[in-house]
C-alpha cells in the first residue's frame, strides 16, 4: 500500500537540502552507501550515484536472515533500475550471542556486524561509510546509530537537515519511485526484546508478512509472540482486515502461528522500544 498523498515539506526547503546533500557528497569524495531498499537508504544511493558517479559511489547491501527476501530482490531492482555500482555483503550478526539474545542493544550489535563488513569495503575504496538515517530518527531509542558512528560512518541526510517528509518530498520530485515506499525495518524488529532471535523466529515472521502483501496489506507488522501472531496496521486498514478475517486468518497461521491477534491501536514503527522505558 502506497502513502495516500504528497509529502508535506515545502519545496524550497526539499531543494535547500537536496544542494546541501549534494555538497556533503562531494565533500566526503567517495562513499559506501549501507542500501537497505528503503525509502531513506534508496534516496541516498541515487542522490550519491548522481552526483559522484559508480566509481566513487557504491550501494552496498547487507544479506542475513534479517532482510525479508523480498527487500533483498527490490535492492536488486533498483541498482538494475538506476544503474547503481552495487554489491551484497553477507553479514553475521545471527553468529553473535549478544545479537540473539535480543535485549535492548540488539542494533547496536547488527550494525557492528554490518561495519565489520561495509567497513573494510570502504577502506579499500578510501571511501566513507554513510547511512540513510534522518533528522526524525534521532529522537528514537537506535543504538545501532551510535554503533555506526563510533565504526566511522556518517549520516549525510542529518547533515543537509532531511526529515523523513522531506526526503520522500525529494525523491518524488526525483520520480524515484521509493518516495512512497512504506518503511521496512529489520524482521527482527518484529520480535520483542528478551525473546531470542532465530532464523526460524525470523522465518515465521517473513512468511506471515509476505502472505499478508499477497492479499494486498502492504503496511504492516506481524509481532513475534511464540506462537502468537500481533497484527499491525495503520488505523484505517483495521476494517479491511477484519472483513478478509479468514483469509488473514489463513495466511498467518500458514506461516506456522497458531493465534492471530489485531492490534486496535494501529501501525507503530518501533513500539516495542516502549518496552525499554515502562
Amino acid at each position: 500500500m502506497a502513502l495516500t498523498s504528497a509529502p508535506d515539506a515545502p519545496d524550497v526547503l526539499v531543494e535547500e537540502a537536496l544542494d546541501r546533500l549534494r555538497g556533503r557528497l562531494v565533500e566526503l569524495g567517495r562513499v559506501v552507501v549501507a542500501f537497505s531498499g528503503g525509502a531513506d537508504s534508496a534516496f541516498l544511493a541515487h542522490v550519491a550515484h548522481t552526483t559522484l558517479g559508480p566509481s566513487r559511489a557504491l550501494a552496498a547491501t547487507a544479506v542475513s536472515p534479517s532482510l525479508a527476501g523480498d527487500e533483498h530482490d527490490d535492492c536488486a531492482a533498483l541498482a538494475a533500475e538506476w544503474g547503481l555500482a552495487w554489491v551484497e555483503v553477507a553479514t553475521s550478526e545471527m553468529e553473535d550471542a549478544a545479537y540473539r539474545r535480543n535485549d535492548g542493544d540488539r542494533c547496536y550489535h547488527c550494525k557492528s556486524a554490518l561495519m565489520d563488513v561495509v567497513g573494510p569495503l570502504a577502506a579499500e575504496r578510501q571511501a566513507t561509510v554513510v547511512l540513510g538515517v534522518n533528522v526524525d530518527d534521532l529522537g528514537d531509542h537506535r543504538p545501532g546509530q551510535r554503533a555506526a558512528a563510533e565504526a566511522g560512518a556518517v549520516f549525510p541526510l542529518v547533515d543537509a537537515g532531511f526529515t523523513k517528509a522531506m526526503v520522500r518530498a525529494a525523491s518524488r520530485s526525483l520520480g524515484l519511485r521509493t518516495w512512497d515506499k512504506p518503511a521496512a525495518a529489520c524482521l527482527a524488529s518484529r520480535v520483542p526484546y528478551g525473546t531470542s532471535v532465530t532464523v526460524t523466529v525470523l522465518s515465521r515472521v517473513e512468511r506471515a508478512e509476505a502472505a499478508l502483501r499477497r492479499l494486498g496489506f502492504h503496511e504492516l507488522r506481524v509481532r513475534h509472540y511464540d506462537d502468537t501472531a500481533r497484527l499491525e496496521v495503520p488505523v484505517a486498514t483495521l476494517p479491511d482486515v477484519v472483513a478478509r478475517r479468514e483469509e488473514v486468518v489463513d495466511a498467518v497461521r500458514g506461516a506456522g502461528y497458531r493465534y492471530v491477534t489485531l492490534d486496535l491501536e494501529g501501525l507503530r514503527s518501533g513500539n516495542l522500544n516502549q518496552a525499554l522505558t515502562d
